[in-house]
């Protein structure tokens, strides 16, 4: 009687048939077959519709309902099926035996459907939380007419990448870090292109109130360096909109980010379509919460210390080879930049590998394991003006990305004159231009660098106070994106 339980459990409906009550029983093993059946076909054959069930709030809270239901419907046949099988003369012992595997088998039952009505939830949460409903305002974001295949006729996607670095102790938004990822929507490969935060005289595109505001750029003449320091890159999210006001690129939900999208798209020859800021705050919960990350680090990197303050770090991270770190240590491995030469050019080639890493920790066991608590973090840490109805095709997307190769476009500082007051933006037009126009290489033509800062002369000292360069703009480089893998390889160099 105890195994016809248990088989009417795992199978509802075959309990009620050996049970004698067949027109129920066939229908409940019909039923229990059918839900099996449409599951199967849906995770085989539908993966898009499970995708687009997975982002979708309203959808999710019919999933919540159903899965709270199915679950009641189950743990009720298992109770039923079980009478219906008990004999009349049943011995205390089987009883107490009988008692023993039902309540066993609901509680197999209820658990699973408490984590899926909980996981539900928490999705619908997330997704209400960090991505633009209907009622979102963006200045910048395009326009799609064709929801179902957003990227048809457009063979890449660009995606701004912010890291903004506003802990308890800093005075507003500074986005320390500023990423373009670039995306071939058809292979899924990615280009990534970093720009140095103290860039200065940041262009806008012409014909916006941004150009009217500054013909010249987001800049300004005559000023001491200290003072300059409000006039660079990582300062126009916070100090455009205070000079000009948060109506100066429209209706916008973040205005810093909108304003930025225009400037770094302007600066590099491409029309950025979406942005994701990241608090860095929150960055040492999503490396804890993924179970740490692995990178190489060849050279040492400073944990704490501060070249302004004069005050020394508290311990390196020495070279290794595969180092696991958690959060604390994994966000000063992106982040230190006491004492090291080019410490600009070397710390956004750490962060491009720290990227690199994250993305091969998110593997579907990880994401599964930890995944209530990546939704936490991901509700404090992220904002973007991608919007709930794109999630589908984003998410297909990211699945090309999994396979595909994680490039970084090189930018040669010294030849950009990034260092100077006046960059050469034509120039860097030119060689993004040259460079996404090429296919990435497996292998990279100079020694990769991994964030290895090249001994001798730093090439981002202090900007110079010249009149903006007239010649004409240096030669680009076409040499094609090196392979984001081979650039974080382990190479160590001498300290610094």
């Amino acid at each position: 009687m105890l195994g016809l339980t248990l088989l009417g459990a795992l199978i509802p409906g075959t309990g009620y048939l050996f049970a004698g009550r067949k027109k129920l029983g066939a229908v409940v093993l019909t039923i229990s077959v059918g839900l099996l059946a449409v599951a199967a076909y849906l995770g085989l054959t539908q993966r898009k519709r499970v995708l687009e069930l997975a982002v979708a709030p309203d959808q999710l809270r019919y999933v919540t309902i159903g899965l709270v239901l199915l679950g009641t419907l189950w743990i009720v046949v298992i109770v039923t099926t079980h009478r219906a099988l008990r004999s009349g003369i049943a011995t205390p012992a089987s009883r107490v035996g009988g008692a023993l595997l039902v309540g066993t088998l609901s509680f197999a039952v209820a658990v699973p459907t408490a984590l899926g009505v909980q996981t539900a939830r928490t999705q619908q949460d997330l997704v209400q939380t960090v991505f633009a409903g209907g009622n979102s305002k963006s200045a910048t974001r395009p326009t799609i007419k064709n929801k179902k295949d957003p990227w048809a006729g457009k063979p890449r996607l660009n995606v701004l990448l912010l890291g903004a670095d506003d802990g308890a102790d800093r005075d507003g938004v500074r986005t320390d870090t500023v990423i373009v990822a670039s995306i071939d929507t058809v292979s899924g490969n990615v280009s990534l292109i970093s720009l140095p935060r103290k860039l200065t005289f940041m262009p806008f595109p012409e014909g916006t109130k941004l150009h009217d505001a500054y013909p010249d750029g987001f800049g300004k003449e005559g000023i001491s360096v200290q003072d300059r320091l409000e006039w660079m890159l990582d300062a126009i999210y916070k100090n455009v909109p205070a000079q000009q006001g948060k109506d100066i690129v429209g209706p916008s939900d973040n205005v810093g980010a909108d304003i930025l999208k225009l400037s770094v798209g302007e600066a590099i020859g491409v029309k950025l379509d979406y942005y994701v800021q990241i608090n860095l705050a929150g960055f040492t919960q999503l490396v804890n919460a993924l179970g740490g990350i692995t990178v190489n680090i060849n050279y040492p990197i400073p944990v704490g210390g501060s070249d302004d303050a004069k005050r020394p770090p508290n311990y390196y991270l020495q070279p290794a080879q595969n180092k696991h770190l958690w959060g604390l240590e994994a966000l000063w491995y992106a982040r230190g930049r006491y004492h090291i030469p080019n410490p600009d050019d070397a710390r956004s080639a750490r962060q491009r590998c720290a990227i690199h890493a994250i993305a091969q920790a998110a593997t579907p066991a990880n994401l599964l394991k930890s995944y209530r608590s990546l939704a936490e973090v991901g509700k404090n840490m992220l904002r973007t003006d991608i919007t709930q109805d794109l999630l589908p095709a984003f998410l297909e997307l990211a699945l090309k990305i999994k396979s595909a190769k994680v490039s970084e476009v090189a930018l040669d500082g010294h030849e950009l004159k990034f260092a100077y007051l006046h960059p050469d933006y034509d120039g860097l037009r030119a060689t993004v231009a040259a460079a996404l126009a090429a296919k990435p290489v497996s292998k990279p033509t100079t020694p990769a660098t991994s964030g290895t800062p090249k001994p001798g002369k730093p090439t981002t000292g202090k900007p110079t106070t010249g009149k903006p360069t007239t010649g004409k703009p240096s030669t680009p480089s076409t040499a094609a994106p090196a392979d984001l893998a081979n650039a974080c390889e382990y190479h160590p160099v001498e300290t610094p």
